[in-house]
């Protein structure tokens, strides 16, 4: 009785101590901390434009996905981002460059996690030249 006690002490042990190991390597797998899908909408709401180009982008714990230049765009969008919202990136100086004056909207949108929060942003420009001027030609939209 003893020895049969002791086997599956020794077997609930190993069971808990595997399942422990397990479950730590799966929660630092799980998910990427910043991991976005970047996109390019023609129209003036992202949910019913159509999508002209997208990327996909995780910056944690190295900057990689189908964006270009995946190293520069994490970095703009860490320095632009203040709570989950990128209205930082807005904020660039813009370039000494003039745009006509027709309305052709574009929608950017940044949507995933973001530092480990959820987040979704779009801003609408008025045509490509003015999302260009906006966005100082900036790496996160360079695609």
């Amino acid at each position: 009785m003893l020895r049969r006690f002791a086997a599956l002490s020794a077997s609930a042990l190993l069971c808990l101590v595997g399942t422990a190991g397990v479950a730590e390597a799966r929660t630092d797998s799980l998910y990427t901390p910043s991991a976005v899908v970047l996109s390019i909408s023609k129209g003036a709401d992202a949910s019913s434009s159509t999508v002209l180009r997208a990327v996909t982008l995780s910056c944690a714990p190295t900057a990689h996905g189908t964006h270009p230049a995946p190293e520069a765009a994490c970095a703009e969008l860490k320095a632009g981002s203040q709570d989950g919202a990128f209205g930082g990136l807005l904020a660039l100086p813009a370039p000494d460059r003039m745009c006509p004056q027709h309305f052709d909207p574009v929608t950017v949108t940044v949507d995933g996690v973001w530092e480990g929060s959820r987040t979704s942003w779009q801003y609408t420009f008025g045509n490509a030249c003015a999302m260009g001027v906006g966005l100082n030609g900036g790496a996160a939209f360079a695609f």
